[in-house]
């Protein structure tokens, strides 16, 4: 496999995951890359491997594993879990001990989330706040506090990069919607579904009306799913093209994934218009999920009540890349009835 770049690749299946490798696996320069995923299916992995794709059976969560596979990786995409410390800190141990051996500085590409900018800025939906992060602003951006969801997992990689070992570069997807549509859906390996929209579309089919947290007046951004994903290849496309040192990287190398913002409300909305369209409710205008509801449909209040936080972001450093993502908030609007309809089919 001499001259071809060896990546290493977590999340294959997954929604985020599945859509980025899609792109990857038709890059231009495909034939030059020889990628290794981790997937825990012997099926998938049948089914990777006849596109081209190197597999290992296994989970993230064997860290011994993934430390190997970050060793044998010049460029690591880690697209599981934005929590997962273990994993990461095997990830960067892998890349350590590579740079050690060979001399060579490897690359992580870490997927977060802007669910880092929910801390002190959680009003259970009761009211929009003030606070918005641009992802361009270093200063702003390094003070996030370490007890912020995700932050202790990128606090992690931020210390990797100043060590020297690797270089490190972060994308924080927003609210990501749409259903994903590419050959990875289709050969039934990636799965093609968000995580926020459908959860409160599956609560409100569950209760029989739209709900929301509070009075809906959360904000938070949002990006299209074939948006998001062309940002992976345009950063490391920038990475290629003008080295490691010419694309911010560390505690500069925060990219947003956010063309739009939304209040919660309005998503609640518009699955309640979508469920007196197809005759599931009487009444579009959503009501405030009980403290029961919360705990039934999320698993604890705690968790539904991330549904009433506020992140808001400006993703500048983003399109400074040249990323420019071209579906909006009404999109993402228009996409919510699809959503319903795909989650009524899988209930059947």
């Amino acid at each position: 496999m001499s001259g071809k770049t060896p990546i290493f690749y977590i999340g294959a299946t997954g929604y985020i995951g599945g859509s980025v490798l899609a792109k990857l696996l038709k890059h231009p320069s495909a034939d030059t890359f020889d990628i290794t995923a981790l997937v825990r299916s012997e099926d998938k992995a049948a089914k990777l491997n006849k596109l081209g794709v190197r597999t290992v059976i296994g989970s993230y969560k064997d860290v011994a594993l993934v430390e190997r596979l970050s060793e044998a990786a010049h460029v690591v995409f880690s697209m599981a879990d934005a929590d997962d410390l273990p994993m990461v800190q095997a990830i960067l141990k892998g890349l350590k001990q590579r740079h050690a051996k060979l001399g060579d500085l490897p690359i992580l590409i870490h997927t977060s989330g802007t669910g880092v900018l929910t801390h002190g800025q959680e009003t259970k939906g009761m009211a929009a706040t003030d606070v918005i992060y641009d992802d361009s602003d270093f200063e702003q951006i390094a003070n996030i506090k370490p007890e912020a969801l995700h932050r202790n997992v990128d606090n992690a990689i931020f210390e990797a990069d100043k060590d020297g070992y690797c270089r490190t570069y972060i994308i924080l997807p927003s609210t990501i919607y749409g259903i994903a549509q590419n050959h990875l859906v289709d050969a039934g390996i990636q799965n093609p579904y968000s995580i926020q929209i459908p959860m409160v579309i599956k609560a409100s089919l569950g209760r029989g009306r739209a709900g929301m947290v509070g009075k809906g007046l959360a904000l938070w951004p949002n990006v299209h799913i074939e948006d998001v994903s062309d940002l992976y290849i345009i950063l490391y496309d920038a990475i290629v093209t003008k080295g490691t040192e010419g694309v911010d990287h560390g505690i500069r190398g925060y990219y947003f994934g956010e063309n739009g913002e939304h209040a919660w409300g309005d998503i609640s909305r518009a699955v309640g218009q979508a469920m007196v369209a197809l005759g599931l409710a009487t009444e579009a205008e959503p009501t405030a999920f009980t403290d029961e509801e919360l705990e039934k449909y999320f698993g604890s209040v705690e968790t539904g009540n991330y549904w009433g936080t506020n992140s808001r972001a400006r993703a500048n450093h983003s399109r400074a890349l040249g990323w420019k993502p071209k579906y909006t908030t009404q999109d993402m609007l228009a996409s919510i009835k699809p959503e319903v309809e795909a989650i009524l089919k899988q209930q059947k």
